[in-house]
């Protein structure tokens, strides 16, 4: 199929659209195209790969508020919790090296991890969100951050909230740290996460996208994202989380609001933090470099050196806690697995089987097996939706449909 090039559409906005899509995929444009004209978009880009082929490939909006530089095709943001789909690739690349078994203790690989009473924790109920590690009690900022060995100890020395698979909380920001020390301890070069993504993911497959940032990517690539405003976020949430959000004491409160924050990855000089790695919220990328990823994981992974008993794993159905899969962060149903987020009645995408993460704002990524789809979608301006960002799944049911 033959990308047709889309030229500089216009919203009633006067918006310039630019980019490509196959034959069959114009409601995916359509939808695009809407976001600028009904639902406030300032600066995005779409992309998606079905069987190892770009069949949309869109982008459009401006680089920054009151701006004249176009949001151009690889321009990169900071994509928050999409960067989670990225530990879990890498991840996933260490256990089809057999560096990795989802059903090992984390001790066996990491002795000291075992204090406190988390000897028993598997990497499979850590990565499901289920070991009660979403937060730490020690103060944490970015120079302990950027202090892998002094960041260890940390987590070596956390108690868990609960015994591991007794209950759901999402790690919204700590889930990465753990996984980037399983990862020096299981790699055999002792790279983080952030490195082994770099080098047996991203780089193979042309992607821009990074867990750990260079300095080499110039600050002009980089849009910044504008915040959705305090009194939007809370509006979005439901009474039981505005109460949460103001609740030091709260599981969401501690796990996406505390210690270190979600301000650590953000540069003030550089836009973002360089040679950094918060691998579960600091990732950078295009639209393309999310498609690009996923669209390998979705068709077997053969680019990547991907098992089959791997991929499988990534597909099977999430393992719940013993009390199910209701969050105790966000105070809803969730399904997570192996890294990943996989469909839930709260927050569907793709076929059964497909697996992804969304992050705060409004980016997404998804790999979908069932179809060979890999989707990518990146916006400079944060939005505020909990279930999916209304303009995310616009372009999701619009893929959908096609």
């Amino acid at each position: 199929t033959c990308l047709q090039r889309i030229g500089h559409m216009t919203t009633p906005a006067a918006t310039a659209i630019h980019g490509d899509v196959s034959p069959g995929f114009e409601p995916v444009r359509d939808a695009f195209v809407e976001n600028f004209a009904r639902r406030n978009e300032l600066g995005a880009a779409c992309c998606v790969y079905r069987h190892g082929e770009k069949v949309v490939d869109i982008w459009g909006g401006v680089h920054s508020p009151g701006s004249a530089r176009p949001f151009a095709a690889d321009t990169m943001v900071i994509v928050y919790s999409a960067t989670k789909g990225f530990s879990a690739m890498a991840l996933a690349v260490a256990h089809s090296r057999g560096w990795l078994d989802y059903d090992a203790r984390i001790a066996d690989y990491w002795p000291e991890f075992a204090q406190a009473g988390k000897a028993a924790i598997t990497v499979r109920q850590l990565l499901a969100h289920q070991a009660g590690l979403h937060y730490f009690s020690a103060p944490v900022d970015w120079a302990l951050v950027a202090n892998l060995d002094r960041l260890a100890a940390v987590m070596a020395r956390q108690r868990p909230a609960w015994p591991p698979g007794e209950r759901q909380a999402y790690h919204a920001i700590t889930l990465g740290f753990y996984e980037n020390e399983l990862m020096r301890r299981v790699d055999p070069h002792h790279r983080t996460i952030g490195q082994v993504f770099q080098y047996e993911i991203a780089t193979p497959l042309s992607a821009d996208a990074y867990i750990r940032l260079p300095e080499t990517v110039p600050d002009g690539r980089l849009a910044p994202l504008q915040p959705a405003g305090a009194v939007r976020m809370i509006l979005s949430l439901p009474l039981s989380g505005v109460l949460a959000a103001f609740n030091p004491r709260s599981h969401f409160y501690r796990s996406m609001i505390a210690n270190p924050g979600t301000a650590v990855p953000t540069d003030a000089e550089h836009v973002y933090r360089r040679n950094f790695e918060v691998p579960s919220g600091g990732g950078v990328a295009s639209a393309r470099g999310i498609a690009r990823t996923y669209g390998a994981f979705s068709t077997g992974g053969a680019e990547l050196g991907l098992r089959r008993e791997t991929l499988a794993a990534l597909s099977a159905p999430p393992v719940q806690s013993a009390r199910g899969f209701h969050d105790e962060c966000v105070k809803g149903e969730c399904a997570f697995s192996l890294g990943f987020m996989v469909p839930n009645p709260g927050f569907p995408f793709g076929h059964e089987g497909a697996f992804g993460s969304p992050g705060a704002g409004g980016s997404m990524g998804y790999a979908d097996p069932a179809t060979g789809i890999g989707y990518g979608y990146v916006t400079n301006r944060m939005g505020v939706g909990i279930t999916g960002d209304p303009r995310d799944v616009a372009l999701r049911d619009a893929l959908a449909a096609v």
